[in-house]
């Protein structure tokens, strides 16, 4: 009977690792109760909510100045770009959800916002994978593909913001080759 219990205990155990290693993905709820998944990659992340479209992800507090600085910068390019680019925020002071969904209605934030708790596995993947220590905000941006371009702590004027939309947008069309008579030939 011992053996038996052995047995099992060791056969969950190890059930239970493999389906760790194998479901590497990070679901994420925003404060307005979207689902967000989020699997690393060797260059960046896919997730599937924002597939082909150019992604900030900042890193940021409620007391913090700088992130304070930016929310409007980020509230514009939102509205601006709202085809090509999303931005996910995540909020690492532990504001309470309630808290943090009051504030970014106050503010007029228009764009993904989760709270320290609902983020906290993704604050630790990304703490240990980039070897952040910490310091906000903290601004990822992938572009379409889900590759990583940019890793900027500190605050970002507007204009260097929208630079990189606009770099990372033409070089998404120059990428896209238009279908003409000249390069389509069919084999006979």
């Amino acid at each position: 009977m011992k053996k038996l219990f052995y047995f099992l205990t060791i056969l969950l155990i190890s059930t239970g690792i493999a389906q760790a290693a194998s479901d590497n993905t990070i679901t994420l709820k925003t404060i307005n109760d979207k689902t967000i998944h989020i699997v690393g990659t060797e260059k960046g992340f896919t997730i599937p909510e924002y597939k082909g479209k150019i992604l900030f992800v900042e890193f940021w507090g409620t007391h913090c100045p700088p992130c304070l600085m930016s929310i409007p910068h980020y509230i514009e390019l939102t509205k601006k770009y709202k085809n090509e680019m999303s931005m996910l925020a995540v909020e690492v002071q532990a504001t309470p959800k309630e808290k943090l969904k009051a504030f970014a209605k106050a503010k007029g934030m228009n764009y993904d916002i989760v709270d320290y708790k609902s983020g906290y596995t993704f604050v630790e993947y990304i703490t240990q994978r980039a070897g952040w220590t910490g310091s906000i905000p903290l601004l990822l941006i992938l572009d379409q593909e889900g590759v990583v371009q940019i890793v900027q702590p500190g605050l970002i004027p507007q204009e260097n913001l929208e630079k990189v939309i606009q770099d990372m947008i033409a070089k998404k069309s120059k990428a896209v080759t238009p279908v003409t008579e000249a390069n389509t030939s069919t084999q006979k």
